[in-house]
């Protein structure tokens, strides 16, 4: 690592903090993907994340997350699992109880699927937000606390309610291009590290000065 940079394989990056993990270095599923830095806050056991805010994940779809998104306590995903049919009078899942019933097996196999749900770089996540199965949300979005996330999400886009709509953009959509043009997440950590400033409170001019 180049000298000053933050070490993204620490599971615990603040000292007396263990509410706060890096998700990469957490993660086991191979269905989970996350990029560097992206962290999870939660008071009551943050090493959970797999099994307590990615639910019904049975697969093959999987949940993919940038570098740098801020998750907020009790942020979920919700995956294709959690899906029942809705053509017939019941959306009981009678198959999955076993015995006799297993044997209509298909009635459920075959549900449709919405794909993947991917996360951009430099999300925030509000507390408790919840985002629905194929969700795509872009680069530099925020998604408000206790949003539920149905659709799709702009890049530098603003989310609240429930069901989420787009309250605002953070940026005309010809700032939003020059930004996506920079992609200040994918450049050298040693270069970002020089440039954190910029990163944080600069404007679009000075972010692409800095750029490498």
């Amino acid at each position: 690592m180049p000298a000053g940079v933050p070490d993204p394989s620490v599971l615990h990056p603040i000292p007396g903090q263990p509410r706060v993990v890096l998700l990469k270095p957490l993660v086991t599923s191979p269905l989970i993907q996350v990029g560097a830095y992206s962290y999870y806050d939660d008071p009551d056991d943050a090493t959970a994340f797999e099994t307590r805010n990615v639910l019904y994940h049975y697969g093959p779809e999987k949940l993919i997350i940038g570098s740098f998104c801020a998750l907020g306590t009790g942020v979920r995903f919700i995956m294709n699992g959690a899906n029942h049919r809705m053509d017939g009078p019941s959306t009981f899942p009678f198959p999955i109880m076993g015995g006799s019933w297993s044997d209509h097996a298909d009635l459920i196999t075959g549900l449709p699927g919405r794909g993947d749900t991917v996360v951009g770089h430099d999300v925030w996540f509000g507390h408790g937000a919840t985002v629905m199965p194929g969700v795509r949300i872009g680069h530099g979005a925020i998604i408000a606390a206790g949003s539920v996330v149905v659709e799709d999400v702009p890049d530098y886009g603003i989310v609240g309610g429930n069901p989420a709509r787009l309250l605002r953009t953070r940026y005309p959509e010809a700032d939003i291009a020059r930004l996506l043009a920079v992609a200040w997440w994918d450049w050298p950590l040693d270069h970002l590290t020089r440039h954190i400033r910029t990163v944080m409170s600069g404007n679009v001019t000075t972010l692409e000065a800095a750029a490498p």
